[in-house]
């Protein structure tokens, strides 16, 4: 095994013909390089320590900092004073300490081991996507990403502008993370282009621009005049074009104009050359090289035209999630001795699949732990530089762990690993190899941002920040996204129309089809007083004749339909048959027994009272049609009996049944189903239409890109949502007032309360609906699954809410679980100000608001949190 060896204790020494050295304000660390040590894999960094201007480049000022050619954690940060030396070739001797070359420019983009996978393991398979990558990119560069559908570059790119959290390692941006103030993304400071065309298909071009251009800020005249550029540079179609009606091609020039609208500093493009033709794709490139000439904007490109990749400054070559290789394109063609991209890169996958298919043992181990804080001597701390990618374990990192020891780390050379060398399989690790006396290169998050902070002009501070909020800013934001919203509507306006009438026309229909009495309600007649079948004629006032045929009369015609029969048995039958729903028999003598019943009062015999007897038998299958038909039945009894007494001058009130009720405190003598049913109705109809209109509110934006570009353009999830909000609010206030119109004008449904609460708890509740729908959107990825989950809420919420049968017929645990449902109050409230007259301070009426408010809070926070939580996977 051969290593190279830093001794963090020893003082400069003269081991070798050429030393680098670290220099600190307290030690010195000597690097020797001898000339029969394989150096392909290493690069030596010479880092100008903070010179003032006019002060010499002179070693005794200098720190060394090494880039190792293998180690997924090894990507170290380079300050703006670095200077970098090429890796030697093999044999090649090694530059003197005291070379000066051009210091380069800052870094834009580090990301240092990072680690992304898939799936949770609990029954779900992990898939890998990054696995230990580091890649370095500095400001004022183009940086090519290539590699094969699904390695990985997608999800790196993702987790660059923040939409995806690393699992591993780190990345930043100008010194600061992803999503801290300092780094400015999301936000303006960005352009992005993802894979997909992420545009609304409903804006025209100039539409698509003006949302973005509100989004970061720009006036009307600065979106003008870059569209202007763009329209001819890109050569798009004219702008009234909707953007539904372009071609492939067409559509992707659009995405890219919008990642170029305002001239951002990082310009990540995710494939923007697909579709475009070969002299468009040569201008786009003229205008990415223009762009990085000016140094303040930084590109990051991935690309499937592997040749035209040599036109960047600097070229990533991805596999399997990592890094096979980053240099630059003459470097790469130079070093694998190609003569085409295309040929390098299939060498280094050839390689790379001969390395996985030997199954390797792990390169980078753990010796020892020394313990720095121990009493008793220690050896001394080495780390040992790793000359080729390490595959099994990634994290190679030396220094202080958090228990006080020190990791050591040893390498094994290319020639105990199937003689790979030179940049094959190796990334940009650029690293801090020791610091002062007392402190060592560290995987801890802190360290590695203290070591990014001096690259960061912008950032005096990479930790996060308290959050910063800008009301112009987010107003800004919020229009452009409502106003996104209401031309998306209108762009669907016969759809729209439909979901703003639906809710008066399921009023129409609940008080057309629900709570009113049954009519025609066939009913057999066997009258044995009568000779004639059918036949049946009874004289009015004071007459005892025919009583069977005065009984009659009295039946309600426009609810039953009566049909005579000659015998019980032909009655049945029909039943049977389900032609009827039962049959009255009077028996042969009724109006007689009737009259010696009257007479005789408690003398009179049992057959003189089974004679005097109406014989009612009914189907009673169904519970609404028999409760009616007893009722009327009964009704009608008492009706005729007052009537006959009234005619004989009797007192009507002696055919009363010795029950006596009074007028009702609240409603009428003869309520009606409908009026108990029409205050849960309308809750409902409101509520799990506003469920419907949000809950695929994001699925769609979300699988097509929108949603997530408009975020990366610094759209906060609470921005999305609120407009949304407004947008459905505006809606739902049109909704909420057709209802009331037609259920109080047409349908006279009674309001016997404050009508300003009724409408109130009624918008309290569809934006309760608005907020557990925008939950839906945010947790299912799928139309399907989002209809799915809102229709397997609605029935338990209708049922446990009392709003089609009272709670308390439900079981005693079952009710207490329906009193806190998000409807169960909001309708008893609305029922008691529809039917009992109440106001908001009775006590059994501001509940339901509390209530509607309550769960809208909580329905608004989950879906927020779920969303951030999604959001950094």
């Amino acid at each position: 095994m051969t290593t190279l060896k830093l001794n963090l204790n020893q003082k400069q020494t003269n081991v070798s013909k050429h030393n680098y050295h670290y220099r600190s304000s307290s030690s010195v660390l000597p690097m020797p390089v001898d000339e029969s040590v394989y150096l392909k894999s290493l690069q030596y960094i010479y880092v100008n320590n903070n010179l003032g201007e006019g002060e010499d480049h002179h070693p005794d000022s200098s720190r060394v900092i090494y880039r190792s050619g293998g180690g997924a954690g090894g990507g170290g940060v380079i300050d703006k004073n670095t200077i970098i030396m090429s890796p030697p070739l093999a044999n090649a001797e090694a530059k003197p300490s005291n070379t000066v070359m051009e210091p380069p420019r800052r870094i834009a983009i580090s990301v240092q081991g990072a680690w992304k996978q898939y799936g949770s393991g609990k029954g779900l398979k992990v898939t890998p996507v990054l696995q230990g990558l580091n890649m370095t990119v500095r400001e004022g560069t183009i940086y090519s990403l290539l590699g094969a559908s699904g390695c990985g570059k997608t999800t790196l790119l993702a987790c660059i502008v923040g939409m995806r959290r690393l699992d591993g390692g780190n990345c930043f941006i100008f010194g600061a993370r992803p999503g801290t103030v300092e780094s400015g993304i999301p936000g303006k400071r960005v352009g992005y282009m993802p894979q997909e065309i992420a545009l609304y298909g409903e804006f025209t071009i100039r539409e698509a621009m003006e949302y973005f251009g509100r989004i970061y800020g720009m006036s009307r005249d600065e979106v003008e005049n870059k569209m202007s550029f763009l329209m001819k540079f890109l050569d798009l179609p004219p702008s009234h074009r909707h953007i539904v009606t372009l071609s492939g091609g067409q559509q992707r020039r659009v995405s890219f104009a919008v990642a170029l609208l305002h001239d951002p500093e990082i310009l990540i493009l995710d494939e923007p050359t697909v579709g475009v033709d070969p002299l468009l794709r040569q201008n786009i490139w003229n205008h990415l090289s223009s762009l990085v000439s000016t140094g303040r904007t930084t590109v990051i490109i991935t690309t499937h035209y592997i040749e035209e990749a040599k036109q960047a400054n600097r070229i990533g070559l991805m596999r399997s999630g990592r890094l096979l290789a980053e240099d630059s394109p003459p470097n790469l063609l130079k070093v694998h001795q190609c003569l085409s991209l295309e040929d390098v890169f299939l060498k280094l996958c050839m390689k790379d699949k001969s390395n996985n298919n030997n199954a390797l043992v792990p390169m980078l181990n753990v010796v020892t732990n020394v313990n720095k804080n121990a009493a008793s001597p220690q050896p001394p701390n080495e780390i040992n530089l790793v000359s080729v990618y390490n595959e099994k374990n990634r994290q190679f990192r030396g220094g202080e762990n958090n228990d006080g020891t020190t990791t050591v780390v040893t390498t094994t050379t290319p020639e105990e690993n199937g003689g790979i060398v030179g940049l094959a399989f190796h990334q940009s690790n650029e690293q801090l190899v020791g610091g002062d006396a007392g402190s060592d290169v560290s995987s801890n998050p802190d360290t590695d941002c203290r070591a990014i902070k001096d690259v960061s002009d912008d950032c005096s501070d990479c930790l996060s920040r308290p959050w910063s909020f800008n009301f112009q800013n987010s107003l800004n934001r919020l229009t452009a996204l409502t106003l996104k919203n209401f031309i998306c509507m209108w762009r669907n306006i016969g759809f729209m129309l439909f979901i703003f009438l639906l809710p008066a026309i399921q009023v129409i229909l609940f008080c057309l089809a629900i709570g009113r009495e049954p009519r025609d309600i066939r009913v057999g007649v066997i009258n044995n007083e009568m000779s004639t079948l059918g036949l049946c004629d009874a004289p009015m006032g004071c007459s005892t004749a025919n009583l069977s045929c005065r009984y009659l009369k009295f039946l309600p015609k426009d609810s039953l339909h009566l049909t005579f029969y000659e015998n019980e048995t032909a009655a049945i039958s029909e039943i049977e048959k389900g032609n009827m729903w039962g049959y009255i028999s009077f028996p042969s003598n009724f109006s007689e027994a009737m009259i010696e019943r009257g007479i005789s009062g408690n003398l009179a015999d049992n057959e003189t009272l089974h004679a005097s007897r109406i014989k009612i038998k009914m189907d009673m299958s169904n519970q609404q049609i028999a409760f009616s038909l007893q009722r009327i039945f009964l009704e009608t009894f008492q009706s005729f009996s007052k009537r006959l007494l009234s005619d004989c001058d009797y007192d009507p009130a002696s055919g009363d049944l010795p029950l006596q009720f009074e007028e009702p405190v609240y409603g009428h003598d003869h309520p009606s189903f409908m009026e108990f049913l029409a205050p849960g109705i309308v809750l409902s109809i409101i509520f799990f239409m506003s469920v419907a209109s949000t809950g695929s509110a994001f699925i769609t934006e979300k699988k097509e890109g929108m949603m997530d570009r408009s975020l990366v353009a610094g759209v906060t999830t609470g921005e999305v949502i609120t407009a949304h909000m407004i947008t459905h609010y505006v809606v739902m206030v049109g909704q909420t007032a057709l209802v009331f119109v037609f259920m109080m004008i047409v349908f006279e449904v009674p309001v016997r309360g404050p009508l300003v609460w009724a409408i109130a708890i009624t918008l309290l509740q569809g934006t309760c609906g608005m907020a557990f729908g925008f939950l839906i959107s945010v947790i299912c990825t799928e139309e399907r699954n989002a209809i799915q989950m809102a229709l397997g809420s609605f029935y338990p919420n209708l049922l446990l809410s009392g709003v089609v049968w009272p709670i308390e017929s439900m079981p005693k645990m079952l009710r207490d679980m329906a009193y806190i449902m998000p409807e169960t109050l909001a309708c008893e409230s609305m029922r008691s100000i529809l039917s009992r007259g109440w106001g908001i301070t009775h006590p059994a009426v501001w509940p339901g608001f509390v209530a509607s408010i309550v769960w809208s809070i909580i329905f608004w926070i989950l879906a927020v949190l779920t969303a951030r939580l999604y959001r950094s996977k």
